[in-house]
């Protein structure tokens, strides 16, 4: 228990991992609720500080929706480049095999003069991170990843990530620069606009979820700290705006602060869609912004790879992760495994 006290001021979100986190004795008396306003109103100063940073149109779609798109986000030289490259080069992969749906990650050259080590710096670039920075509530370095998110609908198998969820109980980012036309038909991500601002509401709500984490009933995702949502729920805890699909075009950047309710949606066909991906989620209190450790030279840009070989290296033990190695693929290959 003593061990486990530490992770209450950190990112660590998972009820079944963690005794303080997930006792029931601690959450009767507003362990989580005081984590989740405390969080909240930290990521709301380090917001203030960045905000001047970013384009007053952008700061202005965030605040009102908990997300932006940035259409034409890569010069038109640089994505067609990338785009050939894509079709021509095979890239060592991993998979992880959901319902109906498989996801498959990359990870991008760091420094070879290729046209994916060139994306992948200007994805790094200050305006991309200011922008991500801000969604996520405190700013910090990230390494994009190729994703290839692959779907054979089969209503048997549902994927659990078209179920409306929140990622964790504090800001965070995520963002998609697609690759190509994303289609309603092909299950665009899905956002309900505004739900990344706590109201009373959901944080009673919280609560509530705090209590019910560990408790019989709940799947593995609800007890792991990704809080499961239906969309007839919204209104009561504040947010009135419909849950909303983000067809976009080839070549658009999506980042969203995925404490916001979101989802997939289903696909009505058969497809392989492809964006470079990214992820920022920091210790959320934390009063400063930026000073990320992963970003020390020498560390920047291999932590990827590195995590990608500790889990080869576990799955050698008989200790797998839900990403295994698939050998090498194209990036838009929708075979899986």
């Amino acid at each position: 228990m003593t061990l486990a006290a530490p992770a209450v001021l950190s990112s660590k979100k998972n009820f079944t991992a963690n005794p303080v986190i997930g006792s029931a004795q601690f959450n009767e008396r507003g362990l989580h609720r005081w984590r989740v306003e405390r969080s909240h109103a930290m990521s709301n100063r380090r917001r203030a500080a960045m905000a001047a940073k970013l384009d007053p149109a952008e700061r202005e779609a965030f605040d009102r929706d908990g997300y932006v798109i940035r259409e034409n986000a890569l010069p038109p030289e640089l994505f067609e480049a990338f785009s050939a490259e894509l079709e021509a080069n095979r890239r060592k992969a991993w998979e992880m095999v959901q319902g109906d749906t498989a996801t498959r990650l990359m990870p991008l050259p760091v420094s070879d003069g290729s046209a994916g080590a060139k994306v992948r710096s200007y994805l790094r670039s200050p305006i991309f991170r200011d922008l991500t920075g801000y969604a996520a509530g405190r700013s910090g370095g990230y390494n994009p990843v190729l994703q290839t998110v692959a779907v054979n609908p089969d209503p048997s198998r549902p994927d659990p990530q078209v179920t409306l969820h929140a990622d964790t109980f504090h800001p965070t980012a995520k963002f998609w620069l697609f690759l190509h036309d994303v289609n309603i038909e092909d299950g665009p991500f899905a956002f309900a606009p505004g739900s990344h601002r706590l109201t009373p509401e959901r944080l009673a709500w919280e609560h509530e979820q705090s209590l019910k984490a560990t408790s019989a009933g709940h799947n593995e995702h609800h007890a792991g700290g990704s809080f499961r949502m239906s969309e007839e729920g919204l209104k009561a805890l504040g947010y009135d705006r419909p849950v909303t699909p983000l067809p976009v075009k080839a070549n658009t950047f999506v980042v969203a602060d995925t404490y916001g309710f979101h989802r997939r949606t289903a696909a009505q066909k058969p497809n392989a869609r492809v964006a470079i991906h990214g992820m920022l989620r920091r210790n959320p209190f934390l009063p400063w912004n930026g000073a990320d450790p992963s970003e020390i030279p020498g560390v920047d840009g291999r932590l990827i790879w590195l995590l990608f070989a500790s889990r080869d290296a576990m799955a050698r033990i008989g200790k797998p992760n839900k990403y295994r190695s698939v050998g090498e693929k194209l990036a838009g290959d929708i075979s899986v495994g």
